[in-house]
């Protein structure tokens, strides 16, 4: 195979391998590259893809040689190209079926013929047994290749893979076959190439085992292959959402533009059918957009000049032309896309157990077929008895549903968790949600939409113009939602807001500095006492009858005086009330974490339904509370959006960010909410414990079928061909278990 190798980009590489048949083969390239000095390397089987740290810029051909030299195909992922993974897996998919066919179409007539002679001995014609070698044949060569070329190539590099125990076991069957046929016939009459003694007193020499374990496994391995490729697609649904093009609109006339030539404050027009190629804001036009592939919302959103849009989504009965305000990898889709492709190359730790005991299962299960068929020998059974009793051991042991148990149900849980708007960073995002039994939200701009207004201004010293003036000025400076909501309103009455001098921004406090010569202080009371204000009794009765109505309040000092009480009301998040109440109903504790007054917070945590409420709160206090709850033997899980909820948010057990937030609290999350609704955090703790639940169950399916069928087969009650079958149909049941995970339906 040909490979290109462009230029690492830091100290991690992404390679595409090809070749691999099962789960030891992915050990054995983990084992292989790290080799390398200083290289640590996870391989998952389920996207056949291989995650390499420690490499130096252009080390690139060191890894793809290293891959190769233990006998698989290796490519350098290109972001955002899954053609190559996906020719691959089509090639694949289409070679498996054609052996498959032939296989079938051949075992069928050759079980066919030896059952019919079996049972009557007169139809038997000279050269039968011949015909039925001929027929076995093709099977246990061409359709079988694969499994023999995966042997020989782990024999060359003293390794095994499930691949080595079909292939020993189509071996020893076909091999035995012969022998008793050419070397050593049998001479009594009822002699016959079948499943066993017959009434005509027949002898077995298993063609048809060979045959039909071939046939069953390469059965198994097609509707597998198909079952992952359905796997993988819904993750890859993510990355279809997006254009390659774009409608830019230059001059008053359109011109297609690649998407990448795009850049911020370029306006691009959609049509009806279209999709929303950036994020931006909407300049011109009407339109309903439907935003249920990356939301998660059913209902489309009627869509006019001012509101925002998000590449990916679809518009629907209207032209909008769009200012592009994020292009390229600043996209929500862009980032949901490399947040599930990062998710699906990590392992699970139950995974990263899997893989060690797969590592050994192998060779140990071929010395016990070995043992297996010696002691029956020593027991004084047939030849024939102990080498089928030893294949089928040999075949039943196979796990390969052992090592699809865990990434086929990360791969599908992932993906669909995409689809409903919850971007699961990783395994152990999935790990977390299922220990919590806490939920804490902040308020503003997680519980609430944090889109604050100004709904009162309560004047003492001054006048109302005035007091708006100086508060405008001194929040002109903040982004926090409250300083958002005065600035506006300043601004939509008296335009740029004047000059401010030593400007002092107090964290979770409010700020403070000149404006017109005059030392003003605006935020919480408590900043204003700390700097020396006095607030009067008549000022605290307005404070609290504003807060009573659950709405936030800010005070302004002038020269050391009280000059105005400005209120600014919230309204909570679509779907908050919903979201409280069914974690409730899932037996999860529900905190609200506010900086707001005990009132305030009281409030707003009666109107959503919250457990506790702990209010004044300040921004580096609230990752000391997480951990406090820890303390107390809880598993966390914070739901946040700025940089005051950062810290909380990696303190927590799961951290829960919602995509409105900013870039830092979302790094510091394990899932990123991307719907507007916060019934999504519902979804992000089902979904993860579903997507758990799958995983045990697959796992306790997969170990239990081995722990059992192994015994059965070592004790001869297991014959081959029907071990062959049972573990075919074992690694299909695992990855349609998974595959049921599609069908997570929306809270």
């Amino acid at each position: 195979m040909t490979t290109t190798t462009p230029p690492l980009v830091g100290e991690r590489l992404e390679l595409d391998i090809g070749g691999m048949t099962c789960s030891a083969c992915a050990n054995a390239i983990e084992r292989k590259l790290g080799k390398l000095d200083g290289v640590t390397a996870s391989v998952n089987f389920a996207t056949e893809r291989a995650t390499v740290s420690g490499l130096g810029p252009g080390d690139a051909s060191t890894a793809i040689a290293q891959v190769e030299r233990a006998g698989y195909t290796a490519a350098v992922h290109t972001p955002g190209d899954d053609a190559w993974s996906a020719r691959a897996a089509e090639t694949r998919t289409t070679t498996l079926r054609r052996r498959l066919t032939v296989a079938a179409l051949l075992t069928i007539p050759l079980c066919d013929v030896t059952i019919i002679l079996a049972l009557v001995p007169a139809w038997r014609f000279p050269g039968w047994q011949a015909l039925c070698v001929l027929l076995a044949v093709p099977i246990v060569t061409w359709a079988a290749w694969p499994f023999h070329r995966a042997t020989l190539r782990g024999l060359r590099h003293r390794s095994t893979s499930m691949d080595t125990l079909v292939s020993l076991g189509a071996v020893v069957s076909f091999g035995w076959a012969l022998w008793t046929l050419f070397v050593d016939p049998a001479t009594t009459p009822g002699y016959w190439l079948g499943f066993g003694t017959t009434p005509a007193g027949a002898d077995s020499i298993y063609l048809d085992v060979a045959a039909g374990m071939v046939t069953f496994q390469l059965a198994g391995r097609y509707f597998e292959s198909r079952s992952r490729r359905r796997a993988a697609d819904v993750l890859e649904a993510i990355g279809d959402l997006g254009v390659t093009e774009a409608q830019v609109l230059a001059d008053g006339e359109e011109r297609t533009t690649p998407l990448g030539a795009v850049r911020v404050g370029d306006h691009v027009v959609v049509r009806p059918g279209g999709r929303v190629p950036v994020d931006g804001t909407v300049t011109d036009g009407a339109a309903s957009v439907d935003t249920s592939a990356m939301t998660g919302e059913s209902v489309p959103v009627d869509t006019a000049a001012g509101d925002r849009v998000i590449g990916g989504t679809l518009v629907q009965g209207g032209r909008l032309v769009i200012r592009a305000d994020a292009v390229g990898t600043r996209t929500r889709l862009a980032q949901m896309a490399a947040v599930a492709d990062d998710a699906q190359r990590r392992k699970a730790a139950v995974q990263r157990t899997v893989d060690r005991v797969t590592s050994v299962f192998v060779p140990v299960v071929i010395g016990v077929a070995v043992v297996v068929a010696a002691g029956w020998l020593i027991g004084g059974a047939p030849v024939g008895t102990a080498i089928a009793n030893g294949v089928a051991v040999l075949i039943i042991a196979c796990p390969c549903a052992l090592g699809l148990a865990t990434p086929t149900a990360l791969m599908v849980g992932v993906g669909r968790g995409g689809q409903l708007g919850v971007l699961i960073k990783g395994p152990d995002a999935l790990e977390a949600s299922g220990r919590v039994d806490t939920v804490v939200f902040d308020k503003t701009g997680t519980l609430t939409t944090g889109r604050m207004t100004l709904t009162a201004i309560d004047t003492f010293s001054t006048d109302a113009d005035t007091a708006l003036a100086t508060a405008g000025a001194l929040e002109a400076a903040s982004e926090h939602p409250i300083a958002t909501a005065v600035t506006a309103a300043a601004g939509g009455r008296f335009g740029t807001p004047g000059p401010v001098e030593d400007f002092v921004a107090h964290a979770g406090l409010g700020a403070s500095g000149s404006v017109g010569g005059r030392r003003c202080v605006i935020g919480r009371r408590a900043l204003l006492e700390d700097t020396g204000v006095v607030v009067a009794a008549r000022v605290a009765a307005v404070v609290a009858e504003r807060e009573a109505s659950g709405a936030t309040v800010v005070l302004l000092a002038v020269d050391g005086a009280v000059a105005a009480v400005l209120t600014v009301q919230d309204t909570l998040r679509p779907g908050a009330v919903e979201a409280v109440t069914q974690l409730r109903a899932l037996g999860l504790r529900t905190v609200l974490l506010s900086g707001d007054s005990e009132t305030t917070a009281a409030a707003v945590g009666a109107e959503v339904g919250v457990d506790e409420v702990i209010a004044r709160v300040l921004p580096d206090e609230k990752a000391g509370h997480v951990e406090r709850m820890q303390a107390d033997g809880h598993h966390v899980a914070m739901v946040g959006d700025g940089v005051n909820d950062s810290a909380a948010l990696a303190t927590a057990t799961l951290g829960i960010a919602v995509v409105q937030g900013t870039d830092i609290a979302m790094k510091a999350a394990d899932v990123i909410i991307v719907r507007e609704d916060l019934r999504a955090v519902v979804d992000a703790v089902q979904l993860s414990r579903r997507t758990l639940r799958t995983i045990r169950v697959n796992l306790v399916w997969a170990f239990g079928y081995n722990i059992a069928a192994i015994p059965l087969a070592a004790a001869g009650l297991l014959n081959p061909l029907i071990a062959a079958a049972a573990m075919a149909l074992s690694s299909t049941l695992v990855v349609s278990n998974s595959l049921r995970l599609r069908s997570y339906g929306r809270s």
